[in-house]
């Protein structure tokens, strides 16, 4: 009687131990795919939404695009940014704080992937002496993952240029540096600071860099030229900076 109530046991607690082995492998593979439909959905957000980049004007002819077309989607659209060599090529929205984005599309539809976002303390017209974008950071280079790719040093020295368009200004933008700083840092989360005058934001950058253009930097300085800060997630409270040299470019309008 007493082995027959065990052989029960046994076989009741096996029963229990291949449902949860089965539970797990059910929610393993769910996840997986939910992951797989996040990352899907960004990248075809993104290819449909590449239809709408702004281009610049050459001599005063449209060449492709315009704003308007953007904005008519969304009125916070303020800019699109390009960094060469990377997956990074997405319109900026601006929103009046700084949470909003984080979990909603260019459509404004809930999306854990967000967007990338101009910082609400800088101007609409990205054209502060410093600033600040924000983005999630995502496998397979999706919003700004592929900012990772700066922290090696041969991609960084050989991959040092992009572009940014608004409304009013097309820019080119020359990478300076790459950091890794505390998500608490009062340098570069702060551009309230330094919306007339970056200068401390380049010494920052000067003692406090993981690679760095000297020359840019340099030329940062002398020419006073505003400055672009790309930031995203890294380990823990860590977060991995791309700062730019913003440059008004050849023609310097933007349709």
């Amino acid at each position: 009687m007493y082995r027959d109530v065990l052989r029960i046991l046994n076989g009741l607690l096996s029963a229990v131990e291949a449902l949860l082995l089965i539970v797990c492998l059910l929610y393993a593979g769910y996840s997986l795919w939910d992951n797989q439909q996040i990352y899907t959905s960004v990248s075809s957000l993104q290819n449909e939404l590449l239809a709408f980049k702004p281009t610049a004007t050459e001599n005063d002819e449209e060449t492709g695009p315009s704003f308007e077309e953007l904005q008519a989607i969304n009125p916070d659209v303020c800019a699109w940014l390009t960094m060469d060599g990377t997956r990074i090529d997405y319109p900026i929205l601006r929103a009046n704080n700084n949470t909003y984005y984080l979990s909603y599309d260019v459509y404004r539809k809930f999306s854990l992937a967000g967007s990338l976002f101009l910082d609400s303390r800088n101007a609409f017209t990205v054209s502060d002496a410093y600033n600040l974008i924000h983005g999630h950071h995502m496998n397979q280079g999706r919003m700004f993952g592929d900012l990772d790719l700066y922290k090696r040093e041969e991609f960084f020295r050989e991959n040092a240029t992009g572009s940014l368009i608004t409304p009013e200004t097309a820019y080119q933008l020359d990478v300076i540096a790459c950091l890794n700083v505390n998500s608490t840092d009062d340098v570069i989360f702060a551009p309230q600071r330094w919306l007339e005058d970056a200068e401390a934001v380049l010494d920052y950058t000067e003692r406090n860099a993981t690679y760095l253009h000297a020359d840019t930097l340099a030329l940062a300085r002398t020419s006073g030229a505003p400055l672009l800060c790309l930031a995203t997630c890294a380990d823990g409270s860590n977060r991995t900076i791309v700062l730019c040299m913003m440059t008004r470019a050849e023609g310097g309008a933007a349709q």
